[in-house]
């Protein structure tokens, strides 16, 4: 048999396009109208995870393929080249499907079951912009740190992964000349100024919850959620006192986080890995998103501050980054459109007084997760680490969560 004839490009998928048919996937799932509504909400999450998590290995790893001059194809027969290209045509459609989804069915359908998503702040009640404003005096403005770009000021570094509104100011009439100069004098000047735009950013803070609850209406019962974003850009000219805010509009970036270490050469790995996270900050802007009504001035200044092409700008026609939709799957209440939670089952073996260590001397146990419990895991590690004949205890980790009892 002559394998070679097994080896012809058009018999393969490109590795990079065929995750992409995986999140594609994903999607459907959240597309499903046969499936709870809020576990189509936490497929919407994965979907943008899964793409963050694409995008700052997989693609960054071409894209540095690509600076080095690599040109070699791959099994599929695709340069690395190709493969970029392919890959953000089909991601754009990949989003511009997830966020049809969320516009079209997932939205209109949280409100048939009483939960309301402001997704502009121009749209809420007296009460609610009352409400949002104390808020934001109360626990947001604290935590800001504006950011403005000029002559004496460089563009400040925009890290990975976060949450930006980015700005056009201009100088107010009053500041901009004091009242000793002369009339013409300032007339001149203002005119000069009128199109004298500044750029100011500020980071939407972590600290704080993505999304806010806000009064319940007392008459329908109905729930409304607006998100941080929002609040700050209604309350954004607080931030810039001596300016006019022309434009103001959410971005995000995407660097290249993709490691690259060699431990053979590394005399202390725990130190190289350190210094690698630290320059993942700095690393290329891969990726751009912006919403879809960004001024284009405002624009034109973040794909030339970033050096990104078009191919690697997301339009996108609703809220950034929808990872969110995880924590609002968390939300109390709206369980009927849920799933029904799992509660793992006990181990036989181990439902009774003894420690986990006698147990096992007992003969083998099996566990089967996520099926049963997994606190005999947890328990094992705390009996050992409270035990003083134990010297170490050396384990694998793998996608550790927020809060694991673990560590």
């Amino acid at each position: 048999m002559d394998l070679k004839n097994f080896e012809k490009p058009e018999y393969f998928v490109n590795r990079e396009l065929s995750w992409l048919k995986f999140d594609d996937r994903v999607l459907s799932e959240a597309r499903d109208k046969s499936l709870p509504l809020f576990e189509r909400l936490k497929f919407t999450s994965i979907v943008s995870s899964n793409l963050d998590e694409f995008y700052m290995v997989r693609v960054a790893s071409l894209k540095d393929q690509v600076h080095a001059g690599y040109a070699k194809t791959d099994i599929a027969g695709m340069s690395p080249k190709e493969q970029l290209k392919e890959i953000s045509a089909q991601t754009h459609e990949l989003v511009r499907s997830q966020y049809s989804t969320l516009n079209r069915s997932l939205l209109p359908a949280l409100e048939k079951v009483g939960l309301h998503l402001v997704m502009e702040h121009e749209k809420l009640n007296e009460e609610q912009q009352a409400y949002v404003d104390r808020y934001f005096e109360d626990n947001v403005y604290p935590v800001l740190t504006p950011m403005a770009m000029d002559s004496s000021r460089p563009f400040p570094l925009i890290r990975n992964k976060t949450l930006n509104i980015g700005a056009l100011v201009q100088k107010k009439e009053d500041s901009l000349l004091s009242r000793a100069e002369d009339k013409k004098e300032k007339k001149g000047k203002e005119k000069e100024k009128e199109k004298e735009l500044e750029f100011a950013t500020v980071q939407v803070p972590s600290v704080l919850p993505r999304f806010i609850l806000l009064p319940q209406d007392e008459k329908t019962g109905q729930r409304y959620v607006i998100l941080l974003e929002e609040i700050i850009e209604r309350n954004i000219g607080k931030l810039f006192l001596s300016y006019d805010v022309v434009c103001a509009h959410p971005y995000r970036v995407m660097r290249n986080a993709d490691l690259s270490i060699d431990e053979d050469e590394a005399s202390d790995l725990l130190k190289e890995i350190q210094k690698q996270l630290k320059k993942r900050q700095w690393g290329e802007v891969i990726r751009l998103e912006i919403e879809g009504k960004i001024d284009k001035r405002l624009l034109d200044i973040l794909k030339e501050e970033f050096a990104v092409k078009d191919s690697d700008v997301f339009e996108i026609g609703g809220p950034l980054d929808l990872t969110f939709l995880m924590k609002l799957y968390g939300m109390e209440g709206f369980e009927d459109c849920k799933v029904k939670k799992y509660i793992p089952q006990p181990v036989p073996a181990l439902m009774n007084d003894d420690s986990i260590f006698a147990n096992i001397r007992k003969g083998d146990i099996l566990l089967h997760h996520p099926y049963q419990t997994f606190d005999p895991v947890v328990e094992f590690i705390r009996q050992a680490a409270k035990d003083p004949d134990v010297l170490a205890i050396k384990q694998t980790l793998y996608r550790v969560s927020g809060n694991s009892p673990i560590i």
